[in-house]
């Protein structure tokens, strides 16, 4: 069974990560859980249980902070990287190649591992106006990351269209694109 890395960062979907590892399963894959660093904390001190929850879900440790270099791994190898949800934040600076979360760090070096990857951002509109975005968006399309943003002018590839501040639909979020936009866990 090949492993899918499940990068998910602090925006609203986060909350519903179930229904992502859920939806990954049922396609064949092994999924593996990493939060950032503030993902870690909602589910944590924001959601009694769920940090249990998402570890028995996934029948592995749910991982966030980089491991000591005498440990042994936690997870196995991934064959496959998704981001999701992906915010502004982490989209910038995964495009400027900073790795200072362990979340950053496997999605940094999975450029150059030629690893499949795939990004499915929630932001909202004025997010997506911000310069920057543009940028790291063409930078990591451009290295090979499916980067999944509609930005409504005709320049995405479809995926996530930016709502207005204070007004996402986190029941829409679209874990199955983010997935169909994946190799089958079955292909070589």
């Amino acid at each position: 069974m090949k492993t899918l890395y499940l990068i998910t960062c602090a925006a609203p979907p986060a909350r519903h990560a179930r229904t992502g590892i859920r939806a990954a399963q049922a396609r064949g894959w092994d999924v593996c859980l990493v939060l950032t660093p503030s993902a870690y904390r909602w589910a944590t001190e924001d959601a009694e249980g769920e940090l249990d929850e998402l570890r028995e879900a996934t029948g592995h440790p749910v991982r966030h902070t980089y491991k000591l270099p005498s440990q042994a791994d936690a997870l196995p190898a991934a064959d496959a990287l998704l981001v999701a949800p992906a915010t502004f934040n982490t989209l910038n600076k995964w495009a400027a190649g900073i790795s200072d979360t362990l979340a950053l760090g496997l999605v940094t070096e999975a450029i150059g591992l030629d690893l499949p990857l795939v990004a499915l951002p929630y932001l909202n509109n004025a997010q997506a106006r911000h310069p920057a975005l543009a940028r790291s968006v063409a930078f990591l399309r451009e290295a090979g990351v499916r980067v999944l943003l509609d930005d409504g002018q005709g320049g995405g590839e479809g995926g996530f269209r930016p709502h207005r501040p204070k007004h996402g639909d986190v029941e829409a979020y679209p874990w199955e694109l983010a997935l169909d936009n994946l190799p089958a866990p079955d292909a070589s």
